[in-house]
Order: C-alpha cells, then structure tokens, then sequence
C-alpha cells in the first residue's frame, strides 16, 4: 500500500466482541479504522474510530456496497460469516469493487472453497492435512449410510453458521435425520424476523430470502480437546498466526472462553499449506480437534474471518493486526507493546457468564480485558445491547433463551 497509515473497514453483523478488540489493536499500530456494523455495535464505543456507516436492517447489501464506496478503504476485515456472503455477492455482481474485495480476501476461486466446510475439508486432504471422515449430506440414505457403515455419531454441520449455531452432535440416526431437516432449511421467514427484530441481525432477512437449501456435511467425532489458530495472511502467505488450546467454552461446541497458548507443528503447516493452495490475504481461523493419546490435531474447519486471538501479544510476538498493519505498510513487524506473560488467558467478557464454574481458572489466569477503553469496558459488562431492549426482554419472558453448558477441557495446573 501506498498510504502510510492503511485505512481498514470492519464490517461486524454479529454481537460480538472480537470485533471491537481487533478495530483497537488495528488502531494502535497504526490503522485508520472505520465500520459498517448495527446500531449500539460495540465497535462504536471504540474511540478514535473515524466513521461508522450502520447497517440497515432491512437493504443490509445495499448499505454495506454504499460504505465500501463512501469510505474506499485499503482493505475489508470482515468479522463474521455473513458478511463474507455478502463480499463474496458483492463481487459478483459490482465489477467496481473487485479489486478491493480480492485485496482484502484472496481470490476469487476461492471463495467457493471457504464457503463450504465440505469443500475445504476436501481440500484439506488433498494437501494431506488430517481432517475427521466427512461426507456431504445430500439425503436421508446418506445419514442412514453413514450411521450403519461409518460410526454411531455424527456431528452434523451447516454451512453459513458460526459460534456453535450450525453444529449438532447426533448419537442416533433417528436425531441426525432431525437434525439435518432442521439445518437444512435454514430459518424460515418467522424466524429470519426473529432474528432481525429481537437479535437485531441486520443479515437475517438477507440471509433467509438469498439462501437455497444450505449444504450440510457429517463429520466423525474426534474423541480430544479443541484448538484454534488465527491467521494473518497476504498473498498466499502466512505473515503469523497464533495458535490456542481451548481450556474452556461457552458450551461443548460454542466459542473458548478461557485458552492456553500452544505451538503445534502440524497446526503450522496446516496453516501454510491452505493459505498457499487458496492464495489467502486477511485474517483467518482454523479450528482443530487435538485427538486424546495420539495428540494428533484433526483440522474440523476454517473461518474465513476474523476471530478473537487477533489483538493478543506475546512476548516473542506483537499481535496478529500490528504485523498485518506493517505488512500494509511495507515495514518490518512491530515489536509487542503489552505482552502477555501468563500461561493462560480469561477472554473478557465471554468468561463472565460462567463465573463461577471457572473461578479457580480465573484466579490463576491473565484477564483480556481492554481498560484503556473505559466506555468498551463499561458496555461489555452489559448484556448485549439488543438483549436489553424491552422487546426482546418480554420475547425471552415468554420464551427464555436456551442454557448454555460451559465446559472445561483441560484440568487445573499445579499451582
């Protein structure tokens, strides 16, 4: 790039807090920030942001295609599923914005890849990265097949979900057949009002009318631990990324709440050998199951996004957006400003719904949260916005939000 201080766009969909925490460390090393993202998003208690373009609830495409024309940016960090959709139509369908979108994604030709867990995991093994037996499910006789002849579990898998949402464990035929039905068909347009109205999901009447009847995959259950890595890429390669075990989550397959960092080889190479074969540029995750006895990590999926490892620094490290901040620059990584220097890692606010099922945890652990930014802190502390909201608190009166199982997946170290 040119310009001395690259100008990034974020675009969040999603009530999530990576978003705002990505948009500070891009800020600190040099970035000029702007966002497309829902009214009381949390990236707009983020101070020094330049511009906040809101997306509409109702032409989420068309405000999103406007912002990217009002605002140019060097680069698109896209920050959850959704709005990857909506780049890669965009591309399609805007010969303008092409360039931008290509720079800030890779290629074209692989978008169909990165948008199907199937495709990539098939991928995956071509490359001979270890992937889980996975098969697409295209009718009932392939979850009767795969039940009789493959295993007695399946993890069933919906592409265009995140957070756990498109993910059921099904230990009969007779529930993933349930499942699959379900996944499937996506939201109806109830539920798709559902979601705009009460969840405030600017892509959810997106979504519902421009889907078709989503791609589901079964995937073998890896008896183990989950992993993550996070990706910083250019160009087909990989710039740095960061690797964690997953000490605890939010539920059995929801997002970590509580990691411990980790170099893993295989982990590595499964990294460079995707970004390479698809020409990756922007941030990504990888997701790993690392199988218990054999410690061999089975890559399960990849996020084509940013995920909530990208702000944290090491101490042989700086953060994954300060050396894609230089790289935009043309300069030589940074060196960290705030290492962490703890074995483990509470990630603020995800840990504070389970606090007390991780108490000894987070008495022993670094605690991620950004007290630099008082406003961000106060509001984190908070429900997300929409679920403040007097509408939604009568809808979950009358209809409580599901319960989430927090879970532990590695025991306490010595003290």
């Amino acid at each position: 790039m040119s310009s001395r201080q690259p100008s990034v766009l974020m675009v969040a969909a999603n009530w999530w807090p990576l978003a705002a925490r990505l948009a500070i460390a891009l800020l600190q090393n040099g970035c000029r920030v702007s966002a497309v993202c829902p009214v009381g998003h949390f990236l707009t208690y983020v101070s020094g942001i330049d511009q906040v373009h809101h997306y509409a609830r109702i032409f989420s495409l068309a405000s999103l295609r406007r912002a990217l024309i009002e605002t140019t940016p060097d680069v698109i960090v896209p920050c959850d599923d959704g709005v990857v959709t909506q780049l890669h139509v965009l591309h399609r369908h805007e010969p303008s914005l092409r360039d931008l979108i290509e720079r800030s994604l890779g290629p074209s030709q692989s978008y169909p890849i990165v948008s199907s867990r199937h495709g990539l995991l098939s991928t995956a093994m071509e490359l001979g990265i270890r992937v889980p037996r996975t098969c697409r499910v295209e009718r009932a006789e392939d979850l009767v097949t795969w039940h009789r002849d493959v295993a007695t579990v399946g993890i069933l898998k919906v592409d265009g979900e995140s957070g756990g949402k498109g993910v059921r464990i099904s230990p009969s035929l007779d529930e993933s057949l349930a499942a699959w039905q379900e996944l499937r068909v996506g939201c109806g347009s109830a539920a798709a009002w559902k979601r705009l109205e009460i969840d405030r999901d600017p892509l959810a009447l997106w979504m519902s009318k421009n889907q078709a009847e989503r791609e589901v995959a079964v995937q073998a259950f890896i008896t183990g631990r989950p992993a993550n890595s996070m990706l910083a890429c250019r160009g087909g390669e990989v710039l740095a990324m960061v690797s964690v075990a997953v000490v605890a989550s939010d539920s059995p397959t929801g997002a970590a709440t509580i990691i411990r960092r980790i170099k893993n080889d295989q982990m590595t190479n499964a990294a460079e050998l995707l970004a390479r074969r698809l020409q990756l540029t922007g941030f990504y995750g990888l997701d790993f199951m690392i199988e218990s006895g054999t410690e061999t990590p089975f890559l399960i999926e990849m996020n084509p996004r940013c995920t909530q490892l990208g702000h944290l620094e090491w101490t042989d490290q700086c953060s994954l957006a300060g050396i894609f901040s230089t790289a935009l620059r043309g300069e030589p990584r940074p060196q960290p400003l705030h290492p962490i220097r703890a074995e483990t890692i509470v990630l603020f606010p995800q840990a504070r719904a389970a606090a007390a099922t991780y108490s000894a945890y987070i008495e022993k652990s670094y605690h991620d949260v950004p007290w630099d930014e008082p406003r961000l802190v106060r509001e984190l502390t908070l429900a997300p916005w929409p679920q403040r909201r007097w509408l939604a608190r009568l809808y979950h009166t009358l209809r409580p939000m599901p319960r989430s199982e927090p879970t532990i997946f590695e025991s306490l170290g010595p003290t």
